[in-house]
Protein backbone atom coordinates (compact mmCIF):
# COMPACT_ATOMS: atom_id res chain seq x y z
CA UNK A 1 0.00 0.00 0.00
CA UNK A 2 1.30 3.46 -0.92
CA UNK A 3 0.99 5.80 2.08
CA UNK A 4 2.20 9.38 1.59
CA UNK A 5 0.69 11.28 4.53
CA UNK A 6 0.52 10.39 8.23
CA UNK A 7 0.20 12.16 11.57
CA UNK A 8 2.35 11.07 14.52
CA UNK A 9 3.46 12.36 17.92
CA UNK A 10 7.08 12.61 19.08
CA UNK A 11 8.49 13.21 22.56
CA UNK A 12 12.15 13.87 23.26
CA UNK A 13 13.69 12.50 26.42
CA UNK A 14 13.73 14.46 29.69
CA UNK A 15 17.04 15.42 31.18
CA UNK A 16 18.22 13.37 34.13
CA UNK A 17 17.65 14.71 37.67
CA UNK A 18 20.44 16.40 39.55
CA UNK A 19 21.41 14.84 42.87
CA UNK A 20 21.65 16.07 46.45
CA UNK A 21 24.75 14.44 47.94
CA UNK A 22 27.65 15.26 50.23
CA UNK A 23 31.18 14.01 50.53
CA UNK A 24 31.42 11.22 53.08
CA UNK A 25 35.08 10.37 53.24
CA UNK A 26 37.34 9.46 56.10
CA UNK A 27 39.52 12.34 57.29
CA UNK A 28 37.47 14.87 55.23
CA UNK A 29 35.24 16.62 57.75
CA UNK A 30 32.51 18.86 56.36
CA UNK A 31 33.21 17.67 52.82
CA UNK A 32 30.53 19.86 51.29
CA UNK A 33 28.05 19.24 48.47
CA UNK A 34 28.99 16.67 45.84
CA UNK A 35 25.78 15.96 43.92
CA UNK A 36 26.28 15.42 40.19
CA UNK A 37 24.27 16.80 37.27
CA UNK A 38 21.75 14.78 35.26
CA UNK A 39 22.50 13.63 31.73
CA UNK A 40 20.96 15.05 28.56
CA UNK A 41 17.74 13.54 27.28
CA UNK A 42 17.66 11.91 23.85
CA UNK A 43 16.68 13.88 20.76
CA UNK A 44 14.13 12.79 18.16
CA UNK A 45 15.98 12.72 14.84
CA UNK A 46 14.48 12.07 11.39
CA UNK A 47 16.88 10.65 8.81
CA UNK A 48 16.55 9.50 5.20
CA UNK A 49 16.54 5.78 4.44
CA UNK A 50 16.92 5.23 0.69
CA UNK A 51 15.39 1.77 1.03
CA UNK A 52 11.99 3.17 2.02
CA UNK A 53 9.42 4.20 -0.58
CA UNK A 54 6.28 4.95 1.47
CA UNK A 55 5.23 5.98 4.99
CA UNK A 56 3.49 2.64 5.48
CA UNK A 57 5.38 1.77 8.68
CA UNK A 58 3.85 4.76 10.47
CA UNK A 59 0.38 3.27 10.05
CA UNK A 60 1.28 0.83 12.84
CA UNK A 61 3.38 3.03 15.13
CA UNK A 62 2.31 6.61 15.68
CA UNK A 63 4.01 7.51 18.99
CA UNK A 64 7.77 7.85 19.39
CA UNK A 65 9.55 8.60 22.66
CA UNK A 66 13.25 9.09 23.22
CA UNK A 67 14.98 7.85 26.38
CA UNK A 68 15.54 10.05 29.41
CA UNK A 69 18.98 11.09 30.58
CA UNK A 70 20.55 9.34 33.55
CA UNK A 71 20.33 10.90 37.01
CA UNK A 72 23.35 12.55 38.57
CA UNK A 73 25.40 10.55 41.06
CA UNK A 74 27.51 11.03 44.13
CA UNK A 75 31.04 12.47 43.97
CA UNK A 76 29.93 14.98 41.34
CA UNK A 77 29.30 12.24 38.78
CA UNK A 78 27.23 13.36 35.81
CA UNK A 79 24.44 11.07 34.63
CA UNK A 80 24.69 9.27 31.33
CA UNK A 81 23.35 11.14 28.31
CA UNK A 82 20.61 9.29 26.43
CA UNK A 83 21.10 8.16 22.86
CA UNK A 84 19.07 9.89 20.17
CA UNK A 85 16.05 8.11 18.73
CA UNK A 86 16.45 8.01 14.96
CA UNK A 87 13.30 7.67 12.86
CA UNK A 88 13.89 6.62 9.26
CA UNK A 89 11.73 8.11 6.51
CA UNK A 90 11.79 7.94 2.69
CA UNK A 91 13.71 10.46 0.65
CA UNK A 92 11.42 13.40 -0.14
CA UNK A 93 9.64 13.55 3.23
CA UNK A 94 8.49 16.92 4.56
CA UNK A 95 7.95 17.26 8.33
CA UNK A 96 5.25 19.76 9.35
CA UNK A 97 4.17 20.92 12.81
CA UNK A 98 0.54 19.82 12.95
CA UNK A 99 -0.41 22.69 15.28
CA UNK A 100 1.33 25.65 13.63
CA UNK A 101 1.57 24.22 10.06
CA UNK A 102 5.21 25.31 9.88
CA UNK A 103 7.70 23.14 7.97
CA UNK A 104 10.17 21.74 10.52
CA UNK A 105 12.31 19.82 8.04
CA UNK A 106 12.52 18.76 4.40
CA UNK A 107 14.59 15.67 3.73
CA UNK A 108 15.49 15.46 0.04
CA UNK A 109 19.16 14.40 -0.07
CA UNK A 110 20.23 10.78 0.62
CA UNK A 111 22.16 11.76 3.76
CA UNK A 112 19.72 14.38 5.13
CA UNK A 113 18.75 14.33 8.80
CA UNK A 114 17.17 16.84 11.16
CA UNK A 115 16.53 17.08 14.91
CA UNK A 116 12.81 17.67 15.34
CA UNK A 117 12.47 17.46 19.15
CA UNK A 118 15.40 18.36 21.39
CA UNK A 119 16.02 16.42 24.57
CA UNK A 120 15.97 18.30 27.87
CA UNK A 121 19.20 19.30 29.61
CA UNK A 122 20.13 17.54 32.80
CA UNK A 123 19.18 19.09 36.12
CA UNK A 124 21.93 20.62 38.23
CA UNK A 125 23.20 18.87 41.33
CA UNK A 126 23.45 20.59 44.69
CA UNK A 127 27.11 21.51 44.12
CA UNK A 128 25.87 24.36 41.88
CA UNK A 129 23.78 25.92 44.66
CA UNK A 130 26.51 26.25 47.29
CA UNK A 131 27.14 29.79 48.50
CA UNK A 132 28.81 31.47 51.50
CA UNK A 133 25.37 31.82 53.10
CA UNK A 134 24.38 28.24 52.35
CA UNK A 135 27.50 26.07 52.02
CA UNK A 136 25.56 22.79 52.31
CA UNK A 137 22.43 23.23 50.12
CA UNK A 138 19.86 20.51 49.82
CA UNK A 139 18.72 21.82 46.46
CA UNK A 140 18.89 20.04 43.13
CA UNK A 141 17.03 20.42 39.88
CA UNK A 142 15.00 17.82 38.08
CA UNK A 143 15.82 17.37 34.40
CA UNK A 144 14.36 19.72 31.84
CA UNK A 145 11.37 18.21 29.97
CA UNK A 146 12.05 17.18 26.39
CA UNK A 147 10.19 18.83 23.54
CA UNK A 148 6.94 17.25 22.41
CA UNK A 149 5.14 17.76 19.09
CA UNK A 150 2.27 16.51 17.01
CA UNK A 151 3.69 16.38 13.49
CA UNK A 152 2.50 15.51 10.02
CA UNK A 153 4.71 13.65 7.56
CA UNK A 154 4.13 14.24 3.86
CA UNK A 155 5.96 12.26 1.21
CA UNK A 156 6.40 14.06 -2.11
CA UNK A 157 8.00 11.81 -4.70
CA UNK A 158 11.39 12.96 -5.93
CA UNK A 159 10.90 13.12 -9.67
CA UNK A 160 12.50 15.51 -12.14
CA UNK A 161 9.63 15.19 -14.61
CA UNK A 162 5.94 14.77 -13.80
CA UNK A 163 3.32 13.40 -16.18
CA UNK A 164 -0.06 15.09 -15.71
CA UNK A 165 -3.30 14.84 -17.61
CA UNK A 166 -6.79 13.41 -17.60
CA UNK A 167 -7.27 9.66 -16.97
CA UNK A 168 -6.53 7.37 -19.93
CA UNK A 169 -4.48 9.88 -21.93
CA UNK A 170 -1.52 7.48 -22.02
CA UNK A 171 0.67 8.52 -19.06
CA UNK A 172 1.27 4.96 -17.88
CA UNK A 173 1.93 3.77 -21.42
CA UNK A 174 4.50 6.52 -21.94
CA UNK A 175 6.23 5.72 -18.65
CA UNK A 176 6.36 2.00 -19.46
CA UNK A 177 7.74 2.76 -22.93
CA UNK A 178 10.60 5.08 -21.97
CA UNK A 179 11.58 3.46 -18.63
CA UNK A 180 11.73 -0.01 -17.11
CA UNK A 181 8.78 0.76 -14.81
CA UNK A 182 5.78 -1.56 -15.02
CA UNK A 183 2.69 0.51 -14.20
CA UNK A 184 -0.76 -0.97 -14.58
CA UNK A 185 -2.23 -0.26 -18.02
CA UNK A 186 -5.84 -0.98 -18.90
CA UNK A 187 -8.74 0.34 -20.98
CA UNK A 188 -10.53 2.11 -18.14
CA UNK A 189 -10.07 5.24 -16.07
CA UNK A 190 -8.01 5.47 -12.89
CA UNK A 191 -5.86 2.42 -13.50
CA UNK A 192 -3.08 4.39 -11.79
CA UNK A 193 -3.90 4.74 -8.10
CA UNK A 194 -0.43 5.65 -6.80
CA UNK A 195 2.52 7.56 -8.29
CA UNK A 196 4.85 5.39 -10.36
CA UNK A 197 8.52 6.27 -10.87
CA UNK A 198 10.91 5.31 -13.64
CA UNK A 199 14.41 6.25 -14.74
CA UNK A 200 14.84 7.59 -18.27
CA UNK A 201 18.32 7.06 -19.77
CA UNK A 202 19.26 8.75 -23.03
CA UNK A 203 21.93 7.52 -25.46
CA UNK A 204 24.08 10.60 -24.74
CA UNK A 205 24.45 9.57 -21.08
CA UNK A 206 21.90 11.92 -19.57
CA UNK A 207 19.19 10.53 -17.30
CA UNK A 208 16.29 11.77 -15.17
CA UNK A 209 13.46 10.44 -13.02
CA UNK A 210 9.93 10.51 -14.45
CA UNK A 211 6.76 10.15 -12.38
CA UNK A 212 3.38 9.02 -13.66
CA UNK A 213 0.89 10.78 -11.38
CA UNK A 214 -2.70 9.57 -10.93
CA UNK A 215 -5.12 11.10 -13.41
CA UNK A 216 -6.55 14.50 -12.57
CA UNK A 217 -10.12 15.52 -13.24
CA UNK A 218 -12.02 18.78 -12.98
CA UNK A 219 -12.35 19.74 -9.31
CA UNK A 220 -9.30 17.74 -8.20
CA UNK A 221 -7.86 20.68 -6.23
CA UNK A 222 -11.04 20.79 -4.12
CA UNK A 223 -11.06 17.07 -3.37
CA UNK A 224 -12.77 15.51 -6.39
CA UNK A 225 -11.37 12.19 -7.59
CA UNK A 226 -7.83 11.08 -6.79
CA UNK A 227 -6.06 14.23 -7.93
CA UNK A 228 -6.17 16.17 -4.65
CA UNK A 229 -4.51 13.30 -2.83
CA UNK A 230 -1.55 13.31 -5.21
CA UNK A 231 -1.31 16.91 -6.42
CA UNK A 232 1.40 17.50 -3.79
CA UNK A 233 3.74 15.23 -5.75
CA UNK A 234 3.80 17.75 -8.60
CA UNK A 235 5.56 20.21 -6.25
CA UNK A 236 8.88 18.36 -6.52
CA UNK A 237 8.99 18.17 -10.31
CA UNK A 238 11.01 20.68 -12.32
CA UNK A 239 9.46 20.01 -15.73
CA UNK A 240 5.84 19.04 -16.42
CA UNK A 241 4.84 16.88 -19.37
CA UNK A 242 1.18 17.61 -19.99
CA UNK A 243 -0.31 14.69 -21.93
CA UNK A 244 -3.30 15.38 -24.15
CA UNK A 245 -5.38 12.72 -25.93
CA UNK A 246 -5.53 14.03 -29.50
CA UNK A 247 -7.65 11.17 -30.81
CA UNK A 248 -10.92 12.63 -29.50
CA UNK A 249 -12.36 9.12 -29.19
CA UNK A 250 -13.94 9.85 -25.81
CA UNK A 251 -15.71 12.94 -27.14
CA UNK A 252 -13.60 15.41 -25.15
CA UNK A 253 -12.08 18.55 -26.61
CA UNK A 254 -8.25 18.47 -26.27
CA UNK A 255 -7.95 22.19 -25.58
CA UNK A 256 -10.67 22.10 -22.92
CA UNK A 257 -8.81 19.24 -21.23
CA UNK A 258 -5.61 21.29 -21.33
CA UNK A 259 -7.34 24.30 -19.76
CA UNK A 260 -9.05 22.28 -17.02
CA UNK A 261 -5.87 20.52 -15.88
CA UNK A 262 -3.93 23.78 -15.77
CA UNK A 263 -6.77 25.35 -13.80
CA UNK A 264 -6.53 22.57 -11.22
CA UNK A 265 -2.76 23.01 -10.95
CA UNK A 266 -3.17 26.77 -10.50
CA UNK A 267 -5.90 26.31 -7.89
CA UNK A 268 -3.62 24.00 -5.90
CA UNK A 269 -0.52 26.21 -6.24
CA UNK A 270 -0.22 29.09 -8.77
CA UNK A 271 3.58 28.75 -8.75
CA UNK A 272 3.35 25.34 -10.41
CA UNK A 273 2.39 26.97 -13.71
CA UNK A 274 5.66 28.93 -13.63
CA UNK A 275 7.55 25.70 -14.25
CA UNK A 276 8.47 24.62 -17.78
CA UNK A 277 5.65 22.69 -19.38
CA UNK A 278 5.68 20.62 -22.55
CA UNK A 279 2.45 19.61 -24.22
CA UNK A 280 2.65 15.98 -25.30
CA UNK A 281 0.07 15.42 -28.04
CA UNK A 282 -0.40 11.67 -27.61
CA UNK A 283 -2.21 9.02 -29.67
CA UNK A 284 -1.16 10.61 -32.97
CA UNK A 285 -1.52 7.18 -34.61
CA UNK A 286 -5.32 7.61 -34.54
CA UNK A 287 -7.25 8.85 -37.65
CA UNK A 288 -8.50 12.27 -36.47
CA UNK A 289 -5.46 13.22 -34.38
CA UNK A 290 -3.81 15.45 -37.00
CA UNK A 291 -6.94 17.58 -37.44
CA UNK A 292 -7.46 17.81 -33.70
CA UNK A 293 -3.82 18.86 -33.20
CA UNK A 294 -4.16 21.66 -35.76
CA UNK A 295 -7.27 22.98 -34.01
CA UNK A 296 -5.52 22.66 -30.64
CA UNK A 297 -2.63 24.83 -31.83
CA UNK A 298 -5.06 27.52 -32.99
CA UNK A 299 -6.91 27.49 -29.68
CA UNK A 300 -3.63 27.58 -27.75
CA UNK A 301 -2.77 30.98 -29.26
CA UNK A 302 -5.62 32.46 -27.19
CA UNK A 303 -4.42 30.94 -23.91
CA UNK A 304 -3.76 33.52 -21.18
CA UNK A 305 -3.10 31.20 -18.27
CA UNK A 306 0.56 30.30 -18.90
CA UNK A 307 3.37 32.87 -18.85
CA UNK A 308 4.61 31.60 -22.21
CA UNK A 309 3.20 29.26 -24.82
CA UNK A 310 4.34 25.69 -24.19
CA UNK A 311 6.19 23.65 -26.76
CA UNK A 312 4.16 20.88 -28.42
CA UNK A 313 5.49 17.45 -29.32
CA UNK A 314 3.32 15.06 -31.33
CA UNK A 315 3.95 11.47 -30.22
CA UNK A 316 2.45 8.04 -30.06
CA UNK A 317 3.39 6.19 -26.89
CA UNK A 318 2.02 3.01 -28.45
CA UNK A 319 4.12 3.08 -31.65
CA UNK A 320 7.05 5.04 -30.06
CA UNK A 321 6.76 7.74 -32.73
CA UNK A 322 8.27 11.11 -31.71
CA UNK A 323 9.50 9.98 -28.28
CA UNK A 324 13.22 10.57 -28.85
CA UNK A 325 12.93 14.32 -29.64
CA UNK A 326 10.55 14.70 -26.69
CA UNK A 327 12.95 13.09 -24.21
CA UNK A 328 15.94 15.03 -25.53
CA UNK A 329 14.11 18.34 -25.19
CA UNK A 330 12.95 17.36 -21.69
CA UNK A 331 16.56 16.69 -20.65
CA UNK A 332 17.60 20.08 -22.09
CA UNK A 333 14.91 21.84 -20.04
CA UNK A 334 16.00 20.03 -16.88
CA UNK A 335 19.56 21.27 -17.37
CA UNK A 336 18.24 24.85 -17.49
CA UNK A 337 15.75 24.60 -14.61
CA UNK A 338 16.83 24.88 -10.94
CA UNK A 339 15.31 23.09 -7.97
CA UNK A 340 12.16 24.70 -6.59
CA UNK A 341 12.01 25.33 -2.81
CA UNK A 342 9.38 23.62 -0.72
CA UNK A 343 6.49 25.97 -0.19
CA UNK A 344 5.49 26.75 3.39
CA UNK A 345 1.85 25.89 4.08
CA UNK A 346 -0.34 28.97 4.32
CA UNK A 347 -1.44 29.68 7.86
CA UNK A 348 -3.91 32.32 8.93
CA UNK A 349 -1.85 34.43 11.36
CA UNK A 350 -2.17 37.92 12.79
CA UNK A 351 -0.07 40.74 11.45
CA UNK A 352 3.41 40.81 12.91
CA UNK A 353 2.81 44.03 14.84
CA UNK A 354 -0.14 42.37 16.65
CA UNK A 355 2.08 39.64 18.09
CA UNK A 356 1.70 39.14 21.82
CA UNK A 357 4.13 36.91 23.74
CA UNK A 358 2.77 33.99 25.69
CA UNK A 359 2.14 34.92 29.36
CA UNK A 360 4.55 33.44 31.88
CA UNK A 361 1.62 32.01 33.83
CA UNK A 362 -2.16 31.70 33.74
CA UNK A 363 -4.69 31.62 36.57
CA UNK A 364 -8.11 29.96 36.35
CA UNK A 365 -10.57 28.63 38.91
CA UNK A 366 -12.27 25.26 38.53
CA UNK A 367 -15.78 24.25 39.60
CA UNK A 368 -14.55 23.27 43.07
CA UNK A 369 -13.02 26.67 43.73
CA UNK A 370 -9.43 25.50 43.29
CA UNK A 371 -7.08 28.00 41.70
CA UNK A 372 -5.28 26.35 38.80
CA UNK A 373 -1.93 27.77 37.70
CA UNK A 374 -0.64 27.12 34.19
CA UNK A 375 1.68 28.52 31.56
CA UNK A 376 4.63 26.98 29.76
CA UNK A 377 7.33 28.77 31.77
CA UNK A 378 5.74 28.08 35.16
CA UNK A 379 5.12 24.41 34.40
CA UNK A 380 8.71 24.01 33.21
CA UNK A 381 10.02 25.51 36.47
CA UNK A 382 7.75 23.25 38.49
CA UNK A 383 8.79 20.10 36.65
CA UNK A 384 12.43 20.98 37.25
CA UNK A 385 11.79 21.39 41.02
CA UNK A 386 12.65 18.49 43.31
CA UNK A 387 9.62 18.60 45.62
CA UNK A 388 11.17 15.97 47.90
CA UNK A 389 13.50 18.60 49.41
CA UNK A 390 12.16 21.56 51.37
CA UNK A 391 14.90 23.88 50.13
CA UNK A 392 13.94 23.15 46.52
CA UNK A 393 10.31 23.98 47.28
CA UNK A 394 11.33 27.21 49.00
CA UNK A 395 13.36 28.14 45.91
CA UNK A 396 10.34 27.46 43.70
CA UNK A 397 8.21 29.62 46.02
CA UNK A 398 10.66 32.50 45.59
CA UNK A 399 10.56 32.03 41.81
CA UNK A 400 6.74 32.23 41.81
CA UNK A 401 6.84 35.36 43.95
CA UNK A 402 9.35 36.92 41.57
CA UNK A 403 7.03 36.18 38.64
CA UNK A 404 4.21 38.04 40.45
CA UNK A 405 1.99 35.03 40.99
CA UNK A 406 1.27 35.87 44.66
CA UNK A 407 -0.01 39.34 43.80
CA UNK A 408 -1.96 38.05 40.81
CA UNK A 409 -3.72 35.42 42.92
CA UNK A 410 -4.65 38.09 45.43
CA UNK A 411 -5.99 40.31 42.64
CA UNK A 412 -8.11 37.40 41.37
CA UNK A 413 -9.71 37.07 44.81
CA UNK A 414 -7.72 34.25 46.38
CA UNK A 415 -7.93 34.07 50.19
CA UNK A 416 -5.86 32.37 52.86
CA UNK A 417 -6.57 28.66 52.93
CA UNK A 418 -7.70 28.44 49.29
CA UNK A 419 -6.36 25.45 47.39
CA UNK A 420 -3.90 26.16 44.57
CA UNK A 421 -2.93 23.53 42.00
CA UNK A 422 0.06 23.32 39.65
CA UNK A 423 0.02 20.27 37.40
CA UNK A 424 -0.65 17.41 39.87
CA UNK A 425 0.65 19.27 42.96
CA UNK A 426 -1.65 21.15 45.35
CA UNK A 427 -0.95 23.51 48.26
CA UNK A 428 -2.79 26.09 50.40
CA UNK A 429 -2.55 29.73 49.52
CA UNK A 430 -1.08 31.99 52.20
CA UNK A 431 -0.99 35.72 51.50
Amino acid sequence: MFVDQVKISVKAGNGGDGMVAFRREKFVPNGGPAGGDGGRGGNIVFAVDEGLRTLMDFRYQRKFKAKHGGNGGIKQMTGRGAEDTIIHVPQGTTIINAETEQVMGDLVAPDDSVIIAHGGRGGRGNIHFASPKNPAPEIAENGEPGQEFEIRLELKVLADVGLVGFPSVGKSTLLATVTSAKPKIAEYHFTTLVPNLGMVRLPDGRDFVMADLPGLIEGAATGVGLGFQFLRHVERTRVILHLIDMSGLEGRDPYEDFEKINQELMTYDPDILKRPQIVVANKMDMPDSEDNLAKFKEDLKQDQMLAQAPEIYAVSALTHKGLTPLLQRTADMLAETPQFPVKQPEVATKAEYDFKPEPEFTITQDANGTWVLGGEKLLKLFKMTDINHDESLLRFTRQMRGMGIDNSLRDHGAKNGDLVQIDDFSFEYMA
